[in-house]
């Protein structure tokens, strides 16, 4: 008795957890990475589902950069359906201006402006440097000093390149048949205010729950209402 209650319950939540669910994969530049102009650190987190988007997280970990050349302006991705074109539906990030001397100053959380390019190495690119740049370049932490002392005229009281994103931006794309299965092969991080400065990444791929939609959540209670009723009825019926 124990075992049937256990398997009809197992195939409730699974069926539950079957439409609410998405993949997510992290790709990191390795540990050690470095350009022309420096050391880079660099991390991407891609969550796809089953409403057809993709939801990314590009955050720069270099703290302290000497030089722009250290900072992100592109990420490639290839995605395991083979899609090659999409939609930038919206991209989010705080601007920060990093000023002659080191100090900075934060400003509003605005669109990045980056843009999304098709048909890029079997897949599809986020741009900073053919839309928004050589401004609105992706730039990690100050140091534990609270300022960007290592920072040189490529980055501090730089007008051109000014304002930065600080930290994190996050991009959601819209791309056609993409489903929570769908896993992203590569991605490859692009440095610095020169195209083809790139580091591949590497990924640590783990699968996360997602809040269930009211009609999930629906069909969760009435397979559990259906449950607790079948099983009353055959005790009394024993």
């Amino acid at each position: 008795m124990r075992k049937e209650m256990l398997y009809a319950c197992l195939c409730v939540f699974g069926l539950a957890a079957g439409v609410a669910r998405a993949d997510t994969v992290t790709f990191v530049t390795p540990t050690g990475s470095t350009t022309s102009g420096g050391a880079v650190d660099a991390s991407a987190t891609f969550a796809t589902n089953n409403s057809g988007t993709v939801m990314i997280t590009l955050t720069d970990l270099q703290a302290n950069p000497t030089s722009v050349g250290q900072l992100i302006s592109d990420l490639n991705f290839t995605l395991s359906n083979g899609a090659t074109s999409g939609t930038l539906a919206s991209s989010s990030g705080q601007q920060i201006t990093v000023n002659s001397g080191g100090t900075f100053t934060l400003g509003s959380t605005v669109a990045t402006g980056w843009g999304l390019n098709d048909n890029v190495s079997g897949g599809l690119q986020l741009d900073a440097l053919g839309y928004v740049g050589p401004a609105g370049l992706i730039i990690g932490p100050p140091s534990s000093g609270g300022t960007y002392s290592n920072a040189k005229g490529s980055i501090a009281g730089n007008g051109p390149h000014n304002p930065f994103i600080d930290g994190t931006a996050t991009f959601l794309l819209d791309i056609g048949g993409v489903t929570a299965n769908t896993m992203i092969n590569s991605a490859v991080f692009s440095f610095g205010t020169a195209a083809g400065v790139n580091v591949d990444g590497i990924p640590q791929t783990s699968i996360v729950p997602v809040i269930p939609e009211p009609p999930s959540l629906l069909l969760l209670g009435t397979g559990l209402l259906f449950l607790a009723g079948a099983f009353k009825a055959k005790y009394l019926l024993a």
